[in-house]
């Protein structure tokens, strides 16, 4: 991206909070030409981001971006209002605490341009209550990723009760021409869609390990060789459509084998699950058998999804 050019109108970002998901997103804010300044008062934070953006670099540039130089135009600067004087967007990504949050909207409202693109990453708390401390509540919005933000496509745009039309447009835009896979969502709700659906299911893999039907490595093995590469190219209702029906697609699914599944629903709603100490004690155990250090894993985690991505066709080539 040359000087003059920018992405939907954005040049200059400000990335407030410099843990994984900070971290993650000032990595790809640079891949994608944008000056970045970071801004968090935690000690040792430079080090801890350049080292974040280092480790991301290998993934973006397998995906088609360039990251030659990819920390020249990053700063840090710890104090927020001096940070968000010359941001076009904000991107916080702070404690999952609503006064934390309040503090830092009204500083980061008092100080950044007025027409300054402000978006929360935060991944539960509606738009609706941050927005309370702003004097425009129209101006926030929910721009929720999916970890990490650098490499997996999603982006959950969520507006708030008072979010106006033009600033979830101007998200959406932004997010899409960055590369993502922006999508806004028509209401707001608790953990927003994908964490509700990994909740849902996580819980029963949790109730399938603690009652001794599977391991956890097997039970990974079960959803990464079945639904994983199934919703991977279709997603849970094509794949009904596409799977349970025939030719009559969903609704003849519905009728013929619906019941069924809502007789599994009703006792799936009977189990109690919950991580109790034995619980925590049997999955903790079963962590040694995945193999291999928690960075390994993660970057062999990363090749795969890379793959995949490809795959699909997705990536950030222009």
């Amino acid at each position: 991206m040359s000087d003059h050019d920018s992405i939907a109108g954005i040049r200059t970002a400000t990335v407030v909070g410099g843990g994984v998901i900070g971290a993650s997103w000032a990595a790809l804010f640079l891949a994608r030409g944008l000056s970045v300044t970071v801004s968090d008062p935690q000690p040792g934070i430079e080090e801890a981001v350049r080292g974040h953006i280092a480790q991301a670099a290998p993934a973006l540039g397998a995906l088609g971006l360039d990251t030659s130089d990819l920390t020249a135009r990053l700063a840090f600067v710890p104090d927020l209002a001096d940070a968000v004087r010359a941001a076009d967007l904000v991107q916080e990504n702070g404690p999952e605490r609503l006064e934390v949050k309040h503090r830092m909207w009204r500083v980061i409202e008092e100080n950044a341009p007025a027409g300054a693109l402000f978006a929360t990453s935060t991944s539960g708390i509606p738009a609706t209550e941050i927005a309370t401390a702003l004097k425009d509540p129209g101006r926030l919005v929910v721009g929720h990723p999916f970890n990490p933000p650098h490499l997996v496509p999603l982006v959950e745009v969520v507006p708030g009760e008072r979010t106006s039309p033009e600033t979830t447009e101007r998200a959406r835009a932004f997010y899409q021409a960055l590369g993502k896979r922006p999508q806004v969502l028509r209401k707001e709700v608790p953990g927003f869609v994908a964490n509700r659906l990994q909740s849902a299911i996580f819980r029963e893999c949790v109730h399938l390990v603690s009652e001794g039907v599977v391991t956890m490595r097997e039970l990974d093995d079960i959803v990464t060789s079945s639904l994983g590469q199934r919703w991977a190219v279709a997603g849970p209702f094509r794949s009904f459509h596409l799977g349970g029906g025939g030719e009559g697609g969903l609704p003849h699914f519905m009728s013929h084998l619906g019941a069924g599944m809502e007789r599994r629903w009703a006792d799936m709603a009977e189990e109690q699950v919950a991580f109790d100490e034995r619980t925590r004690r049997l999955l903790t155990e079963q962590v040694k058998d995945f193999g291999g250090s928690v960075a390994d894993l993660a970057a062999e985690r990363d090749r795969r999804q890379i793959a995949v991505m490809r795959a699909l066709g997705e990536g950030y080539d222009d």
